[in-house]
């Protein structure tokens, strides 16, 4: 689609908004003459006109009270509903996160005037408005808890035992035999650069809240690569006011006794076990090697190894799924009980397999159908949405939701979604996010991706540690 605006202040939340429509097309600007649409900001009021095929299209949305911004989102919203046939539920927001929003709304309005905002000045459908409402109560809770001197640890394990269709995530095959060559000198320096986060933290006087080993597929390391990684997050910070330790078990053809037994002794209490489906026909078609009786496997295994918090991921809409299929997925994680299980909505990433075609995904009626059962089977459980967040290019522009037992929420997922404090990054691709303290400043020192410049260039990378303490000292 080929756009143009008068304002090129407002190019990038029209391209965004676009997408939303056209997942797949490429959204362009260009010089007035070329352009399908044509966004144009007036002395009172955004016009929005041209042409979509064989349908012309106008519309008229007032600067007041909006401002140019929303006003022009209306405008084109309202437009590409027409052109598409399409009706998103989010209305005009992109954002990744809206329950941050409407916190941001309801410190003005209050809860209900933040509700009522959403839905008549952003277009948001009220099923997603009081999504996003409760979403922030919840988070509020976990919120206060953190401290201005809190801060968070994410440790990236970039490896899986093979690459699923749907994957952007920059890991490593280890079925390739130059992948498996990288995991041990990857840890070795690893464990490095744990402790020299950990000495960072100690000397800014920081306080760990929650510690999170995420990947890829951490439990694609053996049980002695893990307890080594263990080991030094424990040699190398302060654990005494931690609250939440997770490792994503993650795939179930990787979780053994050995592996659990490891997680389990350094004081992890929380893991998640990734089924996304629980139907042979799916699993086989997003190229996971394991079935559903391995989930179920791993599971006991991992209860009987005494895990009393395990989280469950679900992805709405893969290749060769339906509304019943996938209802039976998520009527068998509740089934067995997960205190967590995080309802995802298939996002197909330019990087993965799925974007070069090949496989027939779900519709968006039918994604939206299974995403409403999992919100209407899981509060009838018991469950609550304590977390949520949006990606670029889902299907039918859903959310991903974390649905928990009571008083099982993850703060970790809270904490880092929101913001609340800073996150240290350590590994392959692994994003320090620092928040000042008290503040809103938000800074970004950024891991380089791949293992093999992980290792190649460790000594450079290690350098923007230094960063950390200069951002504290500038906001003291």
């Amino acid at each position: 689609m080929l756009l143009y605006t008068n304002m090129p202040a407002l190019r990038h939340e029209m391209e965004c908004l676009c997408r939303v429509f056209y997942p797949f097309e490429k959204i362009a600007f260009v010089p007035q003459p070329q352009a399908q649409l044509h966004i144009l900001v007036k002395e009172d009021a955004v016009l929005v006109q041209g042409r979509v095929g064989d349908t012309g299209v106008q519309d008229r949305e007032a600067l007041e009270p909006y401002g140019a911004d929303v006003a022009a989102a209306r405008a084109l919203y309202r437009v590409l509903c027409t052109v598409s046939g399409i009706v998103p539920k989010w209305g005009v927001l992109t954002g990744v996160r809206p329950a941050k929003l409407m916190h941001r709304v309801a410190s003005a309005l209050g809860r209900e005037g933040a509700v009522q905002d959403f839905q008549t000045r952003l277009l948001v459908s009220p099923e997603k408005a009081q999504l996003a409402s409760e979403v922030m109560t919840h988070e509020n809770r976990l919120i206060a808890l953190s401290k201005p001197d809190s801060f968070s640890l994410y440790i990236a394990i970039p490896f899986c035992p093979t690459r699923c269709a749907y994957c952007s995530f920059v890991s490593h095959s280890v079925e390739a035999g130059s992948a498996k060559k990288l995991v041990e000198p990857y840890v070795e320096l690893l464990v490095q650069e744990i402790a020299a986060a950990g000495e960072i933290a100690r000397s800014l006087g920081l306080r760990l809240e929650t510690v999170y080993f995420g990947g890829g597929t951490p439990t694609t390391l053996s049980a002695e690569q893990l307890s080594v990684l263990f080991a030094a997050v424990r040699s190398s910070f302060d654990l005494s006011h931690l609250r939440e330790y997770t490792v994503e078990a993650g795939r179930p053809d990787t979780i053994t006794r050995d592996k659990l037994m490891a997680i389990q002794n350094a004081g992890v209490a929380r893991i998640s076990i990734n089924p996304q489906s629980f139907s042979d026909r799916v699993l086989q078609a997003i190229g996971r090697a394991h079935t559903p009786d391995d989930t179920l496997r791993a599971f006991e295994l991992a209860r009987a190894c005494g895990f009393s918090c395990i989280n469950m991921d679900l992805i709405a809409g893969l290749p060769e799924d339906d509304p019943a299929s996938f209802a039976n997925s998520v009527d068998t994680a509740i089934r067995l009980g997960a205190e967590n299980i995080t309802v995802h909505t298939l996002a197909v990433k330019t990087a993965s397999f799925l974007a070069g075609g090949g496989k027939k995904l779900c519709s968006a009626a039918d994604t939206d159908e299974m995403v409403s059962y999992s919100a209407a089977a899981l509060r009838a459980a018991g469950y609550y949405p304590y977390y949520m967040y949006r990606q670029s290019k889902s299907v039918g522009n859903l959310e991903n939701v974390g649905w928990c037992k009571p008083d099982m929420d993850s703060l970790y997922n809270v904490y880092m979604m929101d913001e609340t404090h800073s996150v240290f990054g350590c590994g392959a691709g692994a994003v320090t996010k620092l928040r000042a303290p008290g503040g809103a400043q938000i800074e970004r020192i950024y891991n380089f991706k791949y293992p093999y410049e992980y290792i190649s260039r460790f000594d450079e990378m290690l350098q923007r540690k230094a960063r950390i303490s200069e951002f504290y000292e500038e906001y003291k």
